[in-house]
This record gives structure tokens, C-alpha cells and sequence, in this order.
């Protein structure tokens, strides 16, 4: 696990575009394609930002979705199939293929057929945040790292539903879904490569307990640390309270 802080989210954004881009084409270069994992919200706005800036050659990168709501149509503003398609598949070209969560399609049905299309991708580059609650995609603590399915149905617990909900996502609690469809642990660690974008103070406590504590369900982005190949790309407001030497 390599840590890196940068001075604001811009700059954060600006780096681990840059090194997801370098990773997808260094894939490219030596089987001649690449699958990768996007993830969504705020925390990645700059990270993506950058990305579709990149030198790829798109063509030939299958993308896979990281979680959706379950019960929201992809026309909602908190939809992250709406969040993906505005913000990189309509800014790159040629992209040759993103699966979609269908969060209004019957979700185990979604889950059995995503899961048997990652199966046959092994993933060279996963795009990932950290939530407020310490969650790695929509697995909420205390999570699953035992289940071996790719996709999996999740509740989503208070903490994780009032982040939608002051990220502005949603009108009020009520409207925040409690089920979502997401990527399971053990299919986010087969990525050859991590990149995880944290910035803003209110990661600050999650950043801590996920990067200095010891690795548990009730932190699930600590499993993060296990991982061979991880960078994790701080701004110093969500760095603030760790004590650990890390890279500037």
C-alpha cells in the first residue's frame, strides 16, 4: 500500500488520474486490452476528470461498474449509471464496452449475470474511494470478506445513507434507497492494480482508522492494506489526522 498526499482535491485528482492511466495503458501495452473498474461520487470527480484527459486508447478498455442503488432509474440525479455516462462515456471515444449496473432490473438476476461477465475480465486497474463509515464500494460495515460472489445485494446502513444524502444526492433520508448492488471485497482485491481517491476532511477519521488500524470488517477499506499494488491518493484535509510518515 503506497500513500500519497497531494494539497487539495485537484491535485489528488490530477495524480491518480494520471497513474490510472499509465497502469491501464502499461495493460494495453502488454496483452492488448485493459478492464477496469469505475467507481462514482464526489470523491472521484477529479480523479475521473483527469482520466478521460488520458492518452488511451479506448477501444480497447472493457469498463465494469462498481455499485448502484437498487430502485433508481438511471435518469435520477444520484444515479451512478446517469453519474458514469455523463462524466466519462460521452468524454471518451470509442470506448469499447461498459456494464452497467441495472439497478431497476430483478437484482439477483443482475448480480448472477455481472458476476459471469467479471469472471472471464480479470481486472488490471480498479478505481475506488473510501466512504465516511470506512466502506469499500457499498460494503458497509461490518462487511463480507469471505463471500466469494463478484456482485452481491447490500443493506445500506444510516451513516452511509446521510453521506448521499449531504453530498446532495437526495432531497431527504427518506429518499435514499436501503439496498444497493455492489461489488463484493474479494472481487475488488483481484485488480492487479488499486487506485483509491480519498480528499476532504470528513474522510479524515475513515482515512484513519482504514489506514492505522488493524485490519477488520467494521473498517472495510482496511482491507486495502493486503493489497500488493494499492496507491492511495490523500489532499491534506483528509490526511490531517493520520500519524504515519507517508508520501508528498
Amino acid at each position: 500500500m503506497k500513500i500519497i498526499q497531494t494539497k487539495n482535491p485537484k491535485e489528488l485528482g490530477d495524480q491518480a488520474g494520471k497513474e490510472a492511466g499509465n497502469k491501464i495503458r502499461e495493460a494495453i501495452r502488454l496483452k492488448g486490452y485493459a478492464n477496469i473498474i469505475l467507481a462514482t461520487g464526489t470523491s472521484q470527480f477529479e480523479t475521473i476528470n483527469q482520466l478521460v484527459k488520458e492518452d488511451v486508447a479506448w477501444e480497447k478498455v472493457t469498463v465494469f461498474h462498481l455499485d448502484e442503488y437498487i430502485g433508481v432509474s438511471d435518469t435520477h440525479p444520484a444515479s451512478f449509471r446517469k453519474y458514469l455516462k455523463e462524466r466519462f462515456v460521452e468524454k471518451v471515444k470509442n470506448l469499447g464496452a461498459i456494464y452497467f449496473i441495472d439497478g431497476e432490473s430483478n437484482p439477483e438476476e443482475v448480480c448472477k449475470q455481472l458476476g459471469e461477465l467479471i469472471s472471464s475480465h480479470p481486472i488490471d486497474v480498479a478505481l475506488v474511494g473510501i466512504g465516511e463509515n470506512g466502506h469499500l464500494a457499498f460494503n458497509d460495515p461490518p462487511a463480507d470478506f469471505d463471500t466469494e460472489l463478484p456482485y452481491l445485494i447490500v443493506d445500506l446502513d444510516e451513516p452511509c445513507r446521510m453521506q448521499q444524502l449531504n453530498e446532495g444526492w437526495f432531497d431527504s433520508l427518506v429518499d435514499v434507497p436501503t439496498q444497493a448492488i455492489s461489488m463484493s471485497i474479494k472481487q475488488i482485491l483481484k485488480a492487479k492494480h488499486i487506485i483509491c481517491s480519498v480528499p476532504d476532511k470528513r474522510k479524515a477519521q475513515a482515512i484513519k482508522d482504514c489506514l492505522e488500524g488493524e485490519v477488520t470488517n467494521l473498517h472495510p477499506s482496511s482491507i486495502l492494506q493486503s493489497h500488493p499494488s494499492c496507491s492511495i491518493f490523500l489532499d491534506e484535509a483528509s490526511a490531517s489526522l493520520l500519524s504515519i510518515e507517508i508520501e508528498k
